[in-house]
């Protein structure tokens, strides 16, 4: 019926059924057909034929301004499934808790400045809810931390786009030592029970032969943390990336004992395809792994790398 809808409007714009024809590359007898087609369709006359060229009856222009209306909707339709057409409609983004900082403005606001025509819903949440939102069909796409290797459950579709590495650090003037015995006797400020980085920071703990002794539970507050470690609270776990930053340098220590490597997965998860919203979605996963990708070229300093630079500073001669 669509197609002979078109040809119906075609008709009313060119004002005969030859010049519907040329508009539509055909013959003036498949127009007709198409006319007569979408009649028996309606059951009801709309043209006028008792004139010449035939016009549209008062029942035809009516048909007419719906016909419009659906052809429009359907075209947007299409323009809304097409992953070609210019990203436009709202992208519903979710945020695990862990990755929700300050940093994200930037590809967020990347996105927005390059596509106008997109809003954007952000949502913050645990990433196991995040995961039921995206099947229940509340979000679009969520950005999450996954362990090394892992994916997300079926039917969800994961796309590792970048590494996030942990190190343990202390305040600057802490007195901690960077063995596992010396951790063993710190206290800790970590996350609380459930979180991927706290299960493995205890298991390689146990396996080197400690446990963790906690101070303080603080619940995905990656600024919380910062404070409560530079403070002198305890130990604790931070984001490479995050410590690195001019503003927190000097302020904290890396303590790195004997092979000690944590790192997650960060992933762009969905259910399926997007449509007009895929380039959207592309450009968010270009801004988040470049914000990886340039934290990650910026390491921060050891104890051992300090200790190393004043050595060689008390060994120049003097002169």
């Amino acid at each position: 019926m669509l197609d002979d809808l078109h040809a119906l409007v075609e008709f009313a714009q060119a004002g005969s059924i030859a010049g519907a024809a040329d508009r539509l590359f055909r013959t003036p007898s498949a127009i007709t057909r198409q006319l007569q087609r979408l009649e028996a369709e309606l059951g009801a006359e709309l043209l006028d034929r008792s004139t010449k060229p035939p016009r549209l009856n008062s029942l035809g222009s009516r048909v007419l301004e719906q016909a419009r209306d659906l052809l429009q909707r359907t075209e947007a339709l299409r323009s809304l499934a097409s992953p070609d057409a210019e990203p436009h409609g709202l992208l519903r983004i979710g945020l695990a808790h862990a990755l929700a900082e300050g940093t994200l403005i930037e590809p967020i606001r990347a996105l927005t400045e390059k596509y106008s025509k997109v809003q954007l819903r952000l949502l913050s949440g645990l990433t196991g809810e995040l995961f039921n939102r995206l099947l229940a069909g509340e979000l679009d796409v969520a950005a999450v931390f996954l362990p090394e290797g892992k994916t997300a459950p079926p039917p969800l579709l994961t796309n590792i786009i970048a590494r996030d590495h942990m190190e343990i650090v202390q305040g600057a003037a802490g007195n901690v030592g960077g063995d596992w015995e010396s951790l063993g006797r710190a206290p800790w400020v970590l996350n609380p029970p459930g979180c991927l980085l706290r299960a493995s920071l205890i298991d390689q703990m146990q396996r080197a032969g400690v446990t963790p002794t906690i101070a303080a539970e603080i619940h995905h507050n990656v600024h919380l943390h910062l404070a409560l470690i530079q403070s002198g609270y305890g130990v604790g776990l931070l984001p490479a990336r995050f410590i690195a930053r001019k503003e927190f340098i000097g302020t904290v220590e890396v303590l790195r004992p004997p092979s000690f490597e944590l790192h997650l997965s960060v992933a762009i998860v969905r259910v399926g395809q997007l449509g007009a919203l895929e380039r959207a979605v592309e450009l968010l996963e270009h801004g988040i792994r470049h914000l990886f990708e340039a934290a990650n070229t910026t390491k921060p300093v050891t104890r051992s790398r300090r200790r190393v630079r004043a050595n060689r500073r008390k060994a120049r001669p003097r002169k």
